[in-house]
């Protein structure tokens, strides 16, 4: 077996499917983190925060000193952070506010390890076609949105919704992989550096 490089702090089978076709060997930790936006917390600094958060909490438990990688996204829209829904009415809440225009993707990643940390932010624009309520409806009862912030995914069925977008499509489902790649080539390089 290949001896790993790092670990993954996260329960998303998305990020772990994107981050083998890095070819990084890893294994997965399961910090718990709370994710609660503090007040007056803008989305930016809260989706970095997070990411931050939970690579500090993976390094907290994970069983060798190698880095260790957080993540987090948020889909905002009109300054408004979409979490995953609540019910069937915020699922059309949600969509009905994203239909026919434009809405940002935030993804944050923090790589840390006892004495440092690199993180990177990517926003993705991501342009909806207007959605009929036939649309959204028949959308739920897929059961796709029912555990997906945004109430979407743009890896499944949800991907018919795209007309197109500005950024990194792998960003969008949780893990930019250019971004991760260049992250860990200047961690890897870097020295020693108090956090």
């Amino acid at each position: 077996m290949e001896e790993i490089k790092l670990y993954l702090a996260s329960r998303s089978p998305q990020r772990k499917k994107l981050l083998k076709q890095l070819l990084l060997p890893f294994s997965v930790l399961h910090p718990s983190v709370e994710e609660q936006q503090m007040p007056n917390e803008n989305p930016v600094d809260y989706v970095r925060r997070l990411s931050f958060e939970k690579a500090l909490a993976g390094v907290s438990m994970a069983p060798q000193p190698l880095p260790v990688l957080g993540a987090d996204t948020l889909i905002v829209c009109d300054g408004e952070i979409l979490e995953k829904p609540q019910d069937k009415k915020d699922s059309f809440r949600m969509l009905s506010l994203l239909s026919g225009r434009e809405h940002q993707v935030l993804t944050a990643l923090t790589l840390a390890d006892k004495t440092k940390s690199f993180s990177r932010l990517v926003t993705t624009n991501v342009f909806f076609k207007p959605l009929t309520h036939q649309e959204i409806d028949a959308y739920w009862q897929t059961g796709e949105p029912q555990d997906k912030a945004g109430s979407y995914a743009i890896q499944g069925r949800g991907a018919r919704f795209v007309m197109r977008i500005e950024g990194s499509y792998h960003a969008v489902v949780g893990l930019p992989l250019y971004e991760m790649d260049a992250l860990f080539t200047e961690f890897e390089q870097s020295g020693a550096k108090d956090l």
